[in-house]
């Protein structure tokens, strides 16, 4: 989330009477993530998140995610769910772009997570992964592995100006994934952004999951390594197996893991990790600089990777 377009307040109140929510009482821009631009809005009905859709969405994936937000919703996930004005839409226009808003979850994200964040992060996601299990719509993957290599091309020049030596160690990585990669695991829809910052909690318990905007379909697995990159690594960059094995343990109480999945884990995190070692390090170098958030750093990921270069197995990552 972050604010890369203005809204004014007349444009604003025009059109949040579309939704039938009164009077437009307040309005706040948030300044995190990278994607979007993101509102609180204060009405007289209450607080709701507006996204208005910059350039890097594609217009014919906005049906996917609001789509799947409602369709999760419908099934028991908490979830943000888009709202429908009086023309029965859930994606309008405003300020040039495409635009939705949605409900407000309660909570708040956890910075450090704890043991019993990370269980309870891995059974929402096994809940999530069915749930969508039978969403119609389907999105492919644009930042899998066949994305890798056309996103690094991008930066593949400046990438030794992050850290000395990356182009090779990232040119090395590629080859040996794109070679390795597995097939053939269970499919379906995946969050594919699992972050602390995207797993709501209130009173010391879980509350919800928000931005799906890189929800698509892809192996299941996957999306558990992406949570084992962004919820069981600590400040000093090592891994806590204690968070791993809650994570695991939790997913694998709600949706059990295949032997294949298993077998196919650390392999799947060192994809994971190269996929935000190539979409940080691709923005660390093309950062628009007028945007109210920073780029993150993309050693934190380069480091995780170099981690799950040296495990061999799931156990190694706690689940016996």
């Amino acid at each position: 989330m972050a604010v890369y377009t203005e809204v004014s307040d007349t444009e604003l109140s025009r059109f949040i009477a579309g939704y039938g929510l009164g009077e437009l009482q307040s309005y706040k821009g948030i300044a995190e993530g990278v994607e979007n631009t993101n509102y609180v809005v204060q009405t007289a009905k209450g607080p709701f998140i507006l996204t208005l859709y910059e350039k890097r969405v594609a217009p014919t994936d906005l049906p996917f995610f609001l789509g799947l937000m409602e369709h999760l919703a419908a099934k028991g996930v908490s979830c943000p769910t888009p709202l429908h004005d009086a023309e029965g839409r859930n994606l309008s226009e405003l300020a040039g772009r495409a635009a939705a808003i949605v409900t407000f979850l309660q909570g708040v994200s956890v910075s450090r997570p704890s043991i019993a964040h990370c269980g309870a992060v891995g059974r929402a996601l096994a809940e999530l992964h069915l749930a969508g299990k039978d969403f119609p719509l389907q999105r492919t993957n644009a930042l899998g592995p066949a994305g890798w290599q056309p996103l690094f091309d991008r930066f593949a020049n400046q990438a030794d100006e992050i850290a000395p030596g990356l182009q090779q160690t990232i040119t090395a990585e590629l080859a040996g994934l794109q070679a390795a990669w597995p097939k053939g695991l269970p499919e379906g829809v995946i969050h594919a952004d699992l972050f602390p910052d995207n797993v709501f909690f209130l009173g010391g318990k879980f509350s919800g999951l928000i931005d799906f905007y890189f929800a698509c379909n892809d192996a299941l697995a996957y999306d558990i390594a992406i949570c084992l990159n962004a919820w069981c690594f600590e400040t000093d960059h090592t891994f806590n197996v204690e968070k791993g094995r809650a994570l695991l343990t939790g997913y694998s109480a709600v949706r059990p893991l295949s032997a294949a999945e298993r077998e196919a884990m650390p392999l799947l995190a060192r994809g994971a990790a190269m996929r935000f070692l190539l979409t940080r390090a691709h923005d660390w170098i093309h950062h628009d600089k007028s945007a109210l958030v920073s780029p993150h750093d993309p050693i934190d990921f380069l480091r995780r990777l170099h981690f799950h270069q040296t495990i061999r197995s799931i156990a190694d990552y706690g689940l016996q």
